[in-house]
């Protein structure tokens, strides 16, 4: 079978399955994108280029459309050049690329991966209500995002989301069509290291001291970087044994935090509220995944917060790991945390039930090693590569059948 894969980026949610398939099945795989694919034995690469986009003078709220038509055009385009290219199967990401185009192109079925369907209410752009509300030209921007997953949802034969709080999201009617399928989690990598090295991006982490993590692509609200100061605040001004190491990029990836910031990052903004004591906070920026690794594997508690939106890998690698893992009581993090089994949960807003439980994590945590065990346990047997890998087979085989 030839599937041809359809992402802007490269691996990304694609990259496992496609190695699966050629090193286990045999298969010919292909993969589009826009960004440059790096160079893998096997697979074959093809990139497109969107050619234009989006302006100024473009509409508010069509904008995201606008660059989502002229990505999807430049891969049509792309792939008429190759008339060599004749698949058996699309398997596109549904976002900033489309295959809608495609079936001028191909008689083949096509399987749609759909991450996030925007709704204004009950959301991630309604949820942090202490902190200004987005302008109704934000909300409706947010309804037009949804264009390209509607013609998505319509267009394809199958569709699978990572979670079943994704998939949710998407409009009832289209339900039955689309499947719950994580991306997978490389159990084999990201598992508890025995003898982690402890220098980590330059700093020698040391063993005197509870140390305490969080890890996030960006600095952010949805993923609660302000409330996790606020929690390591009141942690740090009444503890000296614990030292809280914060990944990530200064940068806001989802949401508009700009709106409030005054010109600063949201981490300039938030360390502005309040006067933390940052001998006790160390900001390692972006590490490399075995650094991470070892980062999980010695820490002794590690937060993971977010709005209701797209669940973090940085959670099911934790919970991987090994890690006693405290998260925000917000429907993904229920999906994968079951309190007092494999994690414990707290309200997203209540700083102080945060700061009682960490303490009590801290102080006793003999009585919660148990949670990071179960944790790994249920990833490797619900949410691993070996796991999910055939479920995706399953879906591309049956459509074919």
């Amino acid at each position: 079978m030839h599937i041809l894969f359809v992402h802007k980026n490269y691996p990304a949610q694609f990259g496992h399955i496609a190695r699966h398939l050629i090193d286990r099945h045999g298969f010919r795989c292909t993969f589009v994108s826009e960004k440059p694919p790096a160079q893998w034995e096997g697979l074959e690469r093809i990139q497109y280029d969107p050619r234009s986009g989006a302006t100024d003078k473009t509409h508010f709220c069509s904008r995201s459309f606008e660059n989502q038509i002229w990505s999807s055009k430049g891969l049509f385009d792309a792939l008429q050049a190759r008339p060599d290219i004749q698949p058996d199967l699309i398997v596109g990401h549904s976002g900033f690329v489309s295959t809608l185009y495609l079936r001028e192109l191909y008689d083949c079925p096509v399987i749609s991966y759909f991450e996030f369907f925007y709704h204004t209410q009950d959301s991630d752009l309604d949820f942090r209500t202490d902190l200004p509300a987005y302008e109704t030209a934000d909300l409706l921007r947010a309804r037009t995002r949804n264009a390209i997953f509607l013609l998505d949802l319509q267009n394809c034969d199958r569709g699978y989301s990572p979670t079943e709080f994704q998939r949710r999201q998407l409009p009832e009617v289209y339900h039955p069509k689309v499947t719950t399928i994580f991306d997978g989690i490389d159990t084999q990598f990201w598992k508890p290291d025995s003898q982690p090295n402890r220098l980590i991006a330059g700093w020698n982490l040391p063993t005197d001291k509870k140390i305490i993590t969080y890890v996030s692509r960006g600095m952010e609200a949805l993923r609660g970087f302000d409330i996790f100061m606020k929690i390591a605040k009141r942690i740090c001004d009444h503890r000296d044994d614990v030292l809280f190491v914060v990944v990530g990029e200064d940068r806001v990836a989802y949401g508009g935090d700009h709106r409030y910031t005054d010109g600063k990052t949201f981490k300039q903004w938030v360390l502005a509220q309040d006067d933390y004591d940052l001998k006790k906070i160390l900001f390692l920026g972006r590490i490399p995944p075995a650094q991470l690794v070892n980062l999980f594997s010695i820490s002794n508690l590690h937060f993971y917060l977010t709005a209701p939106f797209v669940l973090s890998w940085s959670l099911m690698n934790a919970l991987a790991c090994g890690a006693t893992v405290m998260g925000s009581d917000t429907a993904p993090v229920r999906e994968m945390i079951q309190h007092g089994r494999n994690g414990l949960r707290f309200d997203f807003f209540e700083i102080e039930q945060a700061v009682e439980m960490a303490n009590h994590v801290l102080d006793f945590s003999a009585e919660y090693e148990h949670l990071g065990t179960q944790a790994r346990t249920r990833i490797v047997e619900q949410y691993s590569l070996d796991v999910c890998l055939p479920k995706m087979l399953e879906l591309y085989q049956s459509v074919k059948s």
